[in-house]
């Protein structure tokens, strides 16, 4: 029987959307702290939403190749319980954070395309507590709105958790864990009116359908 598929949410960049989304039975949401992304939230607004929040929820801070010592900063600062990392981030870069971060734990976000092997996850294996696998797209980072071509993940023999984003929507969400069973699911802007502003139709949508694919498979 297949686990529960988990569900972050990410971009969120006000505490109505926050409550809303937790409301709908989401297990972690996602301030992005990068300044180049639409979505970019300060620590300060964020800590103000994180202390409005209820118990049990994760919450994840994304960074782009950001000074460690301001990451550790804003994890203690905002109370982070996850940090992922969406940069050209190396395992040195990666095991140093580890260390100092602990207990957060770290997730490695690596964009997938048709040259992706292996061997790109290898060096973070013993280090980070999963993969994020986004789309690849040249000079994104991430929050590109396209799927990436499902079927080349087993080739990739991930032995850690698989998250999995870029571009999910209601409309293939089902699509999506029926092909890669992940741990998790990222979803942003498949369900966004606007960079930065959830649209909880479209969120509450794509939630029932997680369910009931899960029940199913």
């Amino acid at each position: 029987m297949h686990s529960r598929t988990r569900i972050k949410v990410c971009g969120i960049t006000n505490a109505d959307d926050a409550i809303a989304a937790i409301n709908l039975g989401v297990d972690a949401i996602g301030f992005i702290f990068a300044e180049s992304s639409p979505r970019y939230i300060s620590p300060e607004d964020a800590k103000e939403i994180v202390a409005d929040l209820p118990p049990f929820i994760h919450i994840v801070g994304v960074f782009v190749d950001k000074d460690p010592v301001e990451i550790e900063e804003i994890i203690d600062y905002c109370g982070l319980t996850h940090v992922q990392l969406h940069g050209s981030e190396d395992a040195e870069y990666c095991a140093k954070l580890a260390q100092n971060a602990n207990p957060c734990m770290l997730i490695k976000a690596i964009r997938v395309g048709s040259s992706s092997k292996a061997e790109d996850f290898t060096p973070y294996q013993d280090i980070v507590k999963g993969f994020l696998l986004d789309t690849f797209v040249e000079g994104q980072e991430g929050g590109t709105g396209k799927t990436f071509d499902w079927a080349m993940i087993e080739s990739l023999d991930l032995k850690l958790p698989v998250i999995l984003a870029g571009g999910l929507t209601p409309e293939n969400i089902s699509d999506a864990i029926r092909a890669v069973r992940p741990f998790a699911v990222d979803v942003n802007s498949g369900v966004e009116r606007e960079p930065g502003r959830k649209d909880i139709d479209k969120l509450e949508a794509l939630v029932k359908q997680v369910i009931s694919t899960d029940l199913a498979v």
